[in-house]
């Protein structure tokens, strides 16, 4: 049950283009400002800096951009007491670790921790990437198992879960 004095931690999950992080923008949106947004992608190529480009205009002027690729634990300590956060994405961030190799189980325990005991109204957006087929390869399945497992421990300390279909949410918890 979401914490009534409105602080609390919403986890939103769903597949690729699946409204999540549309629908994220609004849940921050019909909260007063200022809101941060805490940005965990790298535009490695043109590709992707065009997706950056498009969520940056879609927010509009009333946020505070936090680039966080791989330090998310640390950006969220920051963050001003009470101030709507919206993270987008972990499935990047959990991506561009795995990438560097890291070491996930110990990042994801921090931002656990971290995440267990939001100071404001946070908002977590995350892939679902488990509900198609079996990667064939040893680092995709990796990826796969790790994004599971981290979806699972964010979900567990949420107040609340929406899982996003075809821009249509649906409350899990």
């Amino acid at each position: 049950m979401p914490d009534p004095s409105g602080q609390g931690l919403t986890f939103i999950i769903g597949g690729a283009r699946s409204g999540k992080s549309a629908h994220a923008e609004k849940l921050v949106t019909a909260r007063p400002g200022p809101w941060t947004y805490i940005a965990t992608a790298e535009a490695y190529d043109d590709e992707m800096a065009e997706r950056i480009a498009v969520h940056r205009v879609r927010r509009g002027a009333g946020w505070t951009t936090v680039d966080a690729p791989l330090d998310l634990a640390q950006a969220l300590r920051t963050v001003p007491d009470d101030r709507p956060v919206l993270i987008d994405c972990l499935t990047l961030w959990l991506s561009n670790h795995m990438l560097a190799e890291h070491d996930i189980d110990a990042l994801s325990a921090e931002l656990e921790e971290v995440l267990a005991s939001p100071r404001g109204p946070w908002f977590v957006v995350s892939n679902e990437v488990g509900m198609g087929i079996v990667p064939d390869n040893r680092l995709a399945r990796r990826f796969r198992d790790a994004q599971g497992r981290l979806n699972q421990r964010v979900a567990a300390c949420a107040d609340r879960v929406l899982f996003l279909v075809a821009g249509l949410p649906l409350q899990v918890k």
